[in-house]
This record gives C-alpha cells, structure tokens and sequence, in this order.
C-alpha cells in the first residue's frame, strides 16, 4: 500500500515543483539582468561616456523599439542561416563521424584532414565562401555548417569508440555483424556524447552566420552591425548584440531542453532537479 500510494504522489509532486524550479530559474535570470543593466548605467553615468562609443540603456532599449520592425527583419534572416547551418553540419558531421567509425581504411584518409581543416581560421575561409557562393544565403549557411561540423562529428565519433567493450565483445561472440555492432550497441552509448557536440554546435552556429554576413551580406543582424558601427549608431549596434545574444541562447536552451527528453537515460543530458 505503502508504495502504491508512492507512486501516486511521485508524479503529482513532480508537477508541482516543475512550476516553481521554472519560476525560480526565471527569477535568477531577472535578477542577474537587472544587475548588469544597473551597472551599465552606473558606469556610464559615472564615467561619463559619450554614447558614441558606450549608450547608456534606455537608449538601446528605445533602439530596440523604434527600430523593432527592421530589427525583426534582419533577426529572421540571421536566425534562418543559424537553423539552417546548423542542420547542414549536424547532419553531415554525424554521417561523416559513423563512416569513419564503421570504417577503419576511411578514418586514416579522412581524419587528419579533418584535423587540418579545423585549425584554419573561419575569418580566412569565410571571404572564399562569399567569392564562390555569392553574398546571399548560401555562403552563411555554408560558414554556419562548417563551423558545426568539426564539434559534431568530433564528439560523435570519440562517444561512438567508447561503447562499452564487453558489450562489442558480447556481440561479436554471437555474431553480431559490424553493422549491426554499430547500430545496436555503439550509436546508442554514444547519444550522451553527441548531444554534447550537438550542444557545442548550438552554441557556435551563430557565430559562423554572423561571420559571414561581416564579411558580405545584405542583411542579417552582422550586416546591421557592420553598417551601424561604420555610421556611429552605437545603441543600434548594441540592440543587434542582444537580439543576437538571445537568439543564441534561446537556441542552446532549446537544444538542452530537447536533450533532457529525448536522452533523458544520460547522467549528462537527464533531467535535472533544480
């Protein structure tokens, strides 16, 4: 009776608390945000510094709003070039990433380039991308997915060789093809691995687009950016970073959210209390 009567209460505390952990998180983040805000003003108020070169608060904030039509415009196009970047890369990191584990002749061929490839500076690839693909949507999601890819296929592939030997040992001892190895037994201990790198590649997909449209664009928050700098249009500059900011935090906190449900199983993506 006793744990009967458990099991009933489990879920309805559950719900209850999952309320207030929510109201608790929001009421960090307000309070974290008030606090830099207040010491923005402070420093800029005491400092005295033209808002040439650091705009006090309220003047991005009427940025934002006064500028919040052309602002949405250019967020939807930067915000495309980050999702889809980011599906691009995801999607052909962990392809590339199962190859080389399912095939040893391919990781000694494909490896070290990858290796290569990575230690090149986006700054330096980004303006090849701009002369071959052009200045429209193409060289952004280009620039987002190669900057995905790396931290993927990274991830995936080292989660992928640290399956559990006695499990690979087990199958292969009654059989089990390489294929069947690799489908039943390494891709599934090697999901907490790549929801790490699919975290690391949320949270670098926005710079690869941003990247790009500062190297050439006609639109994208990097084209305001660029442009309101180059015009002295500091609070404009600033309602940009910030749109920016919370695009990219929404898209980790999205991703992680995702994560906690789909690989609920993992120490390191399970849900957490508090």
């Amino acid at each position: 009776m006793a744990d009967a009567a458990d099991r009933l209460v489990a879920p309805l505390s559950d719900t209850t608390a999952r309320p207030r952990r929510a109201l608790m998180a929001f009421g960090r983040l307000a309070v974290t945000l008030g606090v830099l805000i207040a010491a923005w003003q402070a420093f800029v108020t005491l400092s005295g510094t033209p808002p040439f070169l650091l705009p006090p608060p309220a003047r991005v904030g009427a940025a934002l709003i006064e500028q919040s039509g052309f602002l949405a415009r250019q967020t939807l196009t930067t915000l495309t070039e980050i999702v889809g970047g980011l599906a691009i890369g995801v999607t052909v990191g962990a392809i590339a990433a199962l190859a080389i584990a399912a095939l040893p002749a391919l990781r000694r061929w494909l490896l070290p380039p990858l290796i290569v490839a990575q230690a090149v500076p986006v700054f330096a690839i980004a303006p090849l991308l701009v002369l071959w693909l052009g200045f429209g949507l193409g060289s952004k999601l280009a620039m987002a997915a190669l900057i995905v890819f790396f931290p993927v296929t990274s991830a995936f592939y080292d989660g992928l060789r640290r399956a559990d030997p006695n499990l690979v040992d087990l199958a292969h001892l009654y059989g089990a093809s390489p294929l069947k190895t690799l489908l039943l037994i390494r891709l599934p201990s090697a999901l907490p691995a790549f929801g790490t790198g699919l975290k690391l590649a949320a949270a670098a997909a926005p710079i690869g687009a941003v990247v790009g449209e500062w190297v050439g664009a006609s639109s994208g928050l990097g084209f305001v950016m660029i442009h309101a700098n180059a015009r002295m249009q500091t609070d404009l500059l600033f309602a940009a970073l910030i749109i920016l900011a919370v695009v990219a935090a929404s898209l980790w906190f999205a991703v992680d959210w995702a994560l906690t449900r789909l690989i609920h199983w993992s120490p390191e993506h399970g849900r957490r209390d508090s």
